[in-house]
């Protein structure tokens, strides 16, 4: 019998140690949770200031009209991108090229019906279009050689 007590009482103690373990991991696992819950919230509130940063910049490069500039410089789609872009906020610097760049649509249509001035014109383009390019790229208003300012004259209503 007394083999019996002893294995009882052994096997008690071991069903004690093991709840004793089982209490401690669960000690642990919940403060390893609580801290991981605070890692979360710590990197969520640095997630959000983030993105707001990120918004407020994105705001102030899209409000300088310079990428709806260099937008309205590739072909007739990109102009037709660049005045919606514009007319929902208008920015002298965008206008100025979206009517740059009609002019230059306009000019090219018209060189192309020409025969024997069409390659000499088409060059005469390139070369404005790069200017302008150029100017659009470093944020200043440059107007096109010759005809600049009668496209911003003709085309003013844009």
């Amino acid at each position: 019998m007394s083999d019996e007590k002893n294995l009882s009482d052994d096997l008690n103690d071991m069903l004690g140690d093991a709840k004793e373990g089982a209490k401690k991991a669960a000690d642990k696992a919940e403060e390893f949770a609580d801290e991981a819950a605070d890692k979360a919230k710590e990197f969520a509130g640095e997630a959000k200031e983030a993105a707001s940063e990120f918004v407020a910049d994105a705001k102030e490069v899209l409000s300088d009209g310079k990428n709806v500039a260099i937008i309205a410089h590739f072909t007739f789609i990109g102009w037709i991108i660049a005045l919606i872009m514009n007319n929902s906020d208008k920015t002298e610097l965008g206008s100025f090229y979206i009517r740059q760049m009609l002019g230059f649509l306009i000019l090219g249509l018209i060189v192309s019906f020409i025969p024997f001035v069409n390659l000499i014109g088409w060059l005469l383009i390139l070369v404005l279009w790069i200017m302008s390019l150029v100017g659009a790229l470093s944020g200043e208003k440059k107007p096109a050689f010759l005809l600049g300012t009668q496209f911003q004259e003709w085309f003013k209503s844009l």
